[in-house]
């Protein structure tokens, strides 16, 4: 009885449970597909693909998006805006000698600059919340040198430098972070992880002997996009079985 007398007294408005607003950008499949099941537990997400298929949760909002596009429409961007995440991204593995210029160009432009077209567009609405998240995605073969991953690591080092510079950039309004795994299981990874035997070899290449899963760095993520991580920004966070920092 004490306990219903108590709330009683407490103003309705602090029993009411505010949902957030959270973009994720390729959040049809891999990691930003987990990203989007954690997120649209308790918020509203708006996720985007270039086909996605219309959600079965009421929290999710499903637009067609290509972020290769020259003119991009981010209308449909919620005026508040607690967080997004940039999950596009391409695993191409070549010699060096045999990649064409262009080529850089085209990976520069999904990795790095979709990334920059996506921010600039939210970031009015990223304002317009207390204590907003931006979570972006680079890759630990940036810092620790892999060969045939020059493509990649180009791509993926602009973003590493775009994360750190735009953190002190938006601070203390905006908190920006990315995160850098190694290999997952994701269908961007299909074609190095389609055997057994290519599995146990890139999981031996890691100290925890295993390939992480979407749902591994989908929660580091989220905890990222969340005010549980307020007093942290402008950090490469690496999730990837040790293999960055660990030899054994």
């Amino acid at each position: 009885m004490q306990i219903l007398k108590k709330l009683n007294q407490t103003p309705f408005k602090l029993l009411v449970f505010q949902m957030k607003n959270y973009v994720v950008i390729g959040g049809t499949s891999g990691i930003g597909q987990a990203l989007v099941e954690l997120l649209s537990r308790d918020n509203q997400v708006w996720y985007t693909g270039r086909s996605p298929q219309e959600p079965q949760n009421p929290n999710c909002h499903a637009i067609a998006l290509d972020v290769t596009q020259e003119d991009l429409d981010f209308s449909w961007l919620p005026d508040t805006l607690h967080g997004i995440a940039y999950c596009v991204g391409a695993i191409a593995l070549k010699p060096f000698h045999r990649i064409k210029p262009q080529e850089f160009v085209d990976d520069f432009q999904k990795q790095s600059l979709g990334a920059v077209k996506t921010l600039q567009a939210a970031f009015n609405s990223l304002k317009n919340a207390e204590n907003a998240s931006v979570v972006l995605f680079s890759t630990v073969a940036v810092q620790t040198g892999f060969p045939f991953h020059t493509l990649v690591s180009s791509s993926k080092g602009a973003i590493e430098g775009l994360t750190r510079a735009l953190a002190a950039e938006w601070a203390p309004k905006v908190r920006v972070n990315a995160i850098a795994p190694s290999i997952t299981q994701t269908p961007l990874a299909g074609s190095l992880l389609n055997s057994p035997e290519k599995i146990e070899a890139n999981a031996s290449r890691h100290p925890l002997k295993k390939i992480g899963q979407p749902h591994d760095i989908a929660k580091l993520a989220q905890f990222l996009l969340s005010e549980d991580s307020s007093w942290i920004t402008g950090q490469i966070h690496h999730i990837d079985g040790g293999i960055s920092n660990i030899k054994i």
